[in-house]
């Protein structure tokens, strides 16, 4: 039963990450959260809070403000006490070209007692900055930024 709880949690943050409903996403989290998102870039980079999470989601709506994440799969194991939880997504958006932009990964996260303490973001992170130099080609500067660290 527990493991169902989590499952559809983790897959309700993905939601919310395609509703922009950070602030919702970002109360699950540890005040010392830690997120890692591969790459060289303006979305690349550790966090190491939630303030700083909450830079990078505001970012992320910034630069990708059309992103739908797709849920493939969530696997769940562990206890309350320390869970991971692995969840397999696809990416699609509208680019500022026309062209397509598909991607996929997997989130690794860790719980304890409900809250989320690292997130791990593996994508294809050189699809990432391809699509990020076509937004800077387009006018936004920001796809250029360097990365939100802390």
């Amino acid at each position: 039963m527990y493991h169902a709880i989590v499952k559809r949690i983790a897959a309700r943050n993905f939601a919310r990450v395609n509703e922009k409903d950070y602030d919702a996403l970002l109360k699950d989290c540890a005040p010392d959260v830690h997120h890692r998102f591969g790459g060289s870039h303006a979305l690349g980079g550790d966090r190491h809070d939630r303030e700083a999470l909450r830079r990078w989601f505001d970012r992320l709506g910034r630069l990708s403000p059309t992103l739908s994440l797709t849920v493939r799969d969530v696997w769940a194991k562990g206890t309350p006490r320390n869970t991971t939880v692995i969840i397999r997504w696809s990416a699609t958006q509208d680019m500022p070209d026309g062209s397509p932009y598909d991607n996929h990964g997997v989130h690794i996260v860790q719980m304890k007692w409900g809250k989320i303490v690292s997130i791990d973001a593996n994508e294809d992170s050189q699809v990432v900055a391809a699509g990020l130099r076509i937004f800077a080609a387009h006018g936004v500067t920001e796809a250029l930024a360097d990365p939100i660290v802390s």
